[in-house]
């Protein structure tokens, strides 16, 4: 088994590097690569938890004739004769928002051959992609998007910033463009056979089948990097080859799937890339969104001409934290420094109190352990440099949570504060603590 996952990985390495040395080449032969030992390894990857989609299949059940599966599925996959099955739509909670985003969860199988797709095709496009793209990529994240963003701020030359954010972008990725840009790199008709019918599979709704003109279903494995070569071509490529080379001052986008930041030194720039992205994303079916787009003065000098004006420097929200000029602790130097963003807070609390009102009955021990584990998520990602007042908060308002709902477990009025204290001493919180340093290296 390992001897198979390693002839799996030293191919699509092979792949690779044949990428990233070559960037002119089309790939002709890649499907062979949709064997037993790539879905095996794609099989083992899943979540054992994972929603099973319309055919009801979970990962447990398909386990159980694995290699038959898998070797049935392999025969039908090369006689062409596999055909996706629409994906079960269901609708989660937006973060700080009343409305629900849709995701659509695919059948068993077609995960996996999303997935092996997904292989395939990051072992191509992560040649080429640019270095300031960070979402759904193997080994960055969230974090390397805040820390490449504080060391350009911080820098000395950024004095604007475009923040902007593309309108439903996953429901609106033109399938015509897209396959347009696979067809850059892969001429392997089977490969781009497989993905257009994977985005023409259709969505289930209360019982209902609908077409999928457009879009990408929020949920499928292969949705994130076809989003990220929509995006390369469409909006990267553009601003690193042809808007930035007419920029007068420094430029630079950090970009997280559809969410990105372009910091500049001259207005005239930010103002004239404002007004470009409208046309540029309007060729490809794509729109900003107004309320959560806007070009601010920000930079070591914002805040003392905001001051002049009698008001106080713009801050702006990227990957949920709130952006603000500031000073370091000797004031000689600009900081651009940053704290949970009110949104994603309220979110989180909501959340958190849902949940814990949903489970309070649940034995004592059980409880808390799942509330620690939900607090070292909170500070894993939100405990960054500077915002140490954000996860101290978050902390405190889940003991008053905790409070709250403990109390309703019993009598009325049983717990009081100093029951609580004594209460997490036996089933202690983890500390809020700074976990990520943004100036260090990754």
């Amino acid at each position: 088994m390992l001897r198979n996952r390693e002839m799996v990985a030293t191919k699509l390495q092979r792949i690779a590097e044949k990428a990233r040395i070559e960037s002119s080449c089309r790939f002709t032969s890649l499907f062979h690569l949709m064997n037993v030992d790539m879905l095996r390894e794609c099989f083992r990857q899943l979540r054992k938890d994972a929603a099973a989609g319309i055919d009801k299949v979970t990962k447990k059940e398909y386990g159980t004739s694995l290699e038959k599966n898998l070797t049935a599925l392999v025969e039908k996959l090369h006689r062409m004769s596999y055909i996706p099955l629409p994906v079960r739509r269901v609708y989660i909670p937006k973060p700080g928002s009343s409305k629900e985003r849709p995701l659509g969860i695919p059948a068993l199988e077609d995960k996996l051959v999303q997935a092996g797709l997904a292989r395939i095709l990051s072992a191509i496009y992560e040649q080429d992609f640019i270095d300031d793209s960070y979402g759904f990529r193997p080994g960055r994240g969230c974090h390397d998007a805040l820390r490449a963003l504080s060391q350009e701020v911080e820098g000395g030359r950024v004095h604007y910033i475009v923040d902007a954010d593309i309108k439903g972008f996953f429901d609106n990725v033109d399938h015509a463009w897209l396959m347009k840009f696979l067809g850059h790199r892969i001429a392997d008709k089977r490969v781009l056979r497989y993905v257009k019918r994977f985005l023409k599979a259709g969505i289930m709704e209360n019982g209902a089948v609908s077409a999928s003109d457009k879009g990408t279903p929020q949920g499928g494995i292969v949705s994130p990097i076809l989003a990220n070569i929509y995006l390369h071509y469409s909006l990267d490529l553009w601003f690193t080859r042809v808007f930035q080379k007419g920029c007068y001052g420094q430029s630079r986008m950090i970009r997280y799937a559809d969410d990105f930041v372009v910091c500049f030194e001259r207005e005239s720039d930010a103002i004239r890339f404002r007004q470009a992205l409208d046309e540029r994303l309007f060729m490809f079916g794509l729109e900003i969104s107004p309320e959560k787009t806007k070009t601010i003065e920000f930079g070591p000098f914002a805040e003392a001409k905001a001051k002049r004006r009698g008001g106080k420097a713009a801050t702006f929200d990227f990957l949920g934290f709130t952006h603000y000029c500031s000073r370091s602790r000797n004031v000689r130097r600009f900081r651009m420094k940053r704290v949970t963003s009110r949104k994603k807070f309220t979110a989180k609390i909501r959340m958190f109190r849902d949940w814990l009102k949903a489970n309070r009955t649940l034995p004592t021990d059980e409880l808390m352990e799942k509330v620690v584990s939900k607090l070292r998520g909170h500070f894993a990602y939100y405990g960054v440099t500077d915002n140490s007042k954000g996860i101290s908060r978050f902390a405190y308002e889940v003991r008053c949570l905790l409070f709250k709902w403990l109390n309703r477990r019993g009598k009325r009025g049983c717990m009081n504060w100093e029951k609580l204290n004594l209460f997490l001493k036996k089933f202690p919180l983890p500390r809020p603590r700074i976990m990520v340093n943004l100036f260090a290296p990754s």
